[in-house]
């Protein structure tokens, strides 16, 4: 009798589901995406941007400079200025090339932002565009 109670009770432990391989699936598509996730550094500022005809989209991964309608040349929330966008872009870039986006205020001087155009392409950027938006 203790025998058949002992077998009964087995079979019941064998008829489970192993959900332990599936835990590893699951876990393995995490690390996968989290992986293969595009992170898109923002400027961190808020540019009132001038509006084009031919405006079109860029790639995700792509280098964002700002500059604010007060003359501030912005890149992650820092304000770098004028001088910091030649270092700034030169070490983004070495690993990778990767386009080059001015987001200007349309307040700004051209002056101002020939400048920036200029050290992006000094630091070896082979794409600069400049942000608008569409009509």
């Amino acid at each position: 009798m203790r025998q058949n109670l002992e077998r009964r009770f087995e079979q019941q432990q064998q008829q489970g589901i192993d959900l332990s391989p599936l835990l590893d699936v699951v876990f393995i598509l995490l690390i996968f995406f989290i992986v293969t996730t595009v992170f898109v550094r923002e400027s961190g500022v808020d540019v009132n941007k001038p509006q084009a005809v031919s405006t079109q989209e860029l790639e995700r991964n792509v280098i964002i400079i700002a500059i604010t309608h007060h003359g501030e040349v912005m890149y992650d929330s820092n304000n770098i200025g004028v001088v910091g966008v030649r270092s700034t872009i030169s070490q983004l870039i070495r690993q990778q090339s990767k386009p080059v986006v001015i987001q200007a205020d349309k307040r700004v001087s051209t002056d101002l932002l020939v400048k920036v155009l200029d050290q992006a392409k000094i630091a070896g950027a082979d794409h600069v565009s400049i942000a608008t938006t569409g009509q």
